[in-house]
């Protein structure tokens, strides 16, 4: 058991070790050249199968970092790690074609375990934002009696990352307050080429770059309870003010035919942002849960703005069916998904606001054989964007695994 255990920890430093330093892009759509890419609501494995519904989710057997007030419902002898890893393929069209990506990551992993029966730790490494693409666009322009074609190419890559730890803590019996405090690191790059032909005219090109490195918290607060024994509901929200990004590098590079170099400590915003939530469940067996999430960043300082970008809302519901969680039937103890989620996009594109993204999913939840641990898969389709700029649907599955081990119990001899 000790090496057991000196084993799975060397697995999670490891693991801790690939996420902070090797920062590889999850993304391949051109949507996310704008702002700080595609936002992460950082739902585990198995809520993604729910569409994302987590606020006012709490459970002994997952780990929620969505909503903080949940580690509070870690059972007092159990220690707890998930790690996520995703694949997607993402088809976009627009006047120009059409064209496929595929790519993967190693999503996040997290852990979780108890200080008392009413007080419990969290901690990991999670995605913030992710950006990466590859697309050009032909313009011809008439110069004098010349007819220039303009060849735009745009190119950008990168990750903001956050290292988070947590705690929650019960109170009056029926209530959870917690706390997240991040820091957040990585990179973002834009780049944007302009090339002529005739190649007698000077090529231009434009490098903006981005270096994260702030501290952030988020607050957390559920309330929970059992009625007649069978009916148990849950309700949460939280909570997170607007921060400025001290120390965020903005770094923006102008080639013509004679190279600038322009390096700028900017301040950036996060925006204001909070949630709500509920969750309610029938002998364990049939679970319900809708979200609501609002991100200002409309007011956020984005360079030197505070109107580049609008605000940004999510709602989300799910259902869970396990048919028998006290089964002895290997059957019974299945965990089936369902889920929807419904979004606007944080930015607007020639001052044109963007359609309602949507996303449909389904997922399965796997016991492990004689053992609290639990695999997940879910699968989700989505549709971003529309046919009169850039159409995006994707596909996207994604594995988990929730290692719950009892730990912390004397054995006797």
């Amino acid at each position: 058991m000790y090496k057991n255990r000196i084993f799975l920890f060397v697995s999670i430093s490891l693991i801790f070790s690939t996420l902070a330093f090797s920062q590889n892009s999850s993304t391949n759509s051109p949507y996310t050249r704008f702002g700080l890419g595609s936002i992460s609501d950082n739902a585990n494995g198995a809520r993604q199968a729910l569409g994302g519904t987590s606020i006012g989710f709490r459970s002994s057997k997952e780990i929620n970092t969505v909503n903080p007030a949940s580690y509070s419902a870690v059972d007092s002898l159990s220690f707890m790690f998930d790690v996520g890893l995703s694949g997607m393929y993402s088809h976009f069209s627009d006047k120009n074609g059409k064209v496929g990506k595929l790519n993967g990551n190693l999503e996040y992993i997290t852990l979780q375990f108890p200080v008392t029966h009413f007080l419990g730790i969290s901690a990991g490494v999670l995605p913030y934002s992710f950006s990466g693409y590859a697309f050009s666009n032909i313009t011809k322009l008439q110069i004098n009696s010349d007819t220039i074609k303009a060849t735009e190419t745009y190119n950008g890559s990168g990750t903001v990352s956050q290292i988070y730890l947590g705690m929650a803590g019960k109170f009056l019996k029926h209530f959870s307050a917690g706390i997240n405090a991040y820091y957040m690191f990585g990179n973002i790059s834009n780049q944007r080429t302009v090339t002529y032909s005739p190649a007698n005219y000077n090529l231009t090109s434009q490098d903006n770059r981005i270096s994260v490195n702030a501290f952030r918290l988020r607050y957390g607060l559920q309330y929970f309870n059992t009625i007649n024994g069978k009916h148990d509901i849950s309700v949460g929200v939280f909570y997170e003010n607007k921060k400025k990004m001290h120390n965020t590098l903005y770094n923006k590079y102008n080639i013509s035919q004679v190279a600038d170099t322009i390096s700028n400590n900017e301040f950036f915003d996060l925006p204001q942002t909070f949630g709500i939530g509920a969750y309610y469940s029938i002998n364990k067996r049939l679970t319900a849960g809708v979200d609501f999430s609002f991100q200002q960043w409309q007011n956020a300082n984005f360079f030197g703005k505070t109107d580049s970008l609008t605000n940004r809302w999510k709602a989300s519901a799910g259902i869970e069916y396990i048919p028998n969680p006290g089964s002895y039937r290997y059957t019974d103890r299945l965990r089936y998904r369902i889920g929807l989620n419904i979004s606007n996009s944080y930015y607007d594109i020639n001052g044109k606001s963007m359609p309602i993204n949507l996303g449909i999913s389904a997922g399965l939840g796997i016991p492990m054989p004689k053992s609290n641990s639990i695999l997940n898969a879910s699968f989700e389709y989505g549709k971003i964007g529309n046919s009169s700029y850039m159409s995006e649907n994707y596909f996207k599955l994604t594995v988990s695994a929730t290692i719950n081990e009892f730990w912390f119990f004397k054995r006797k001899l």
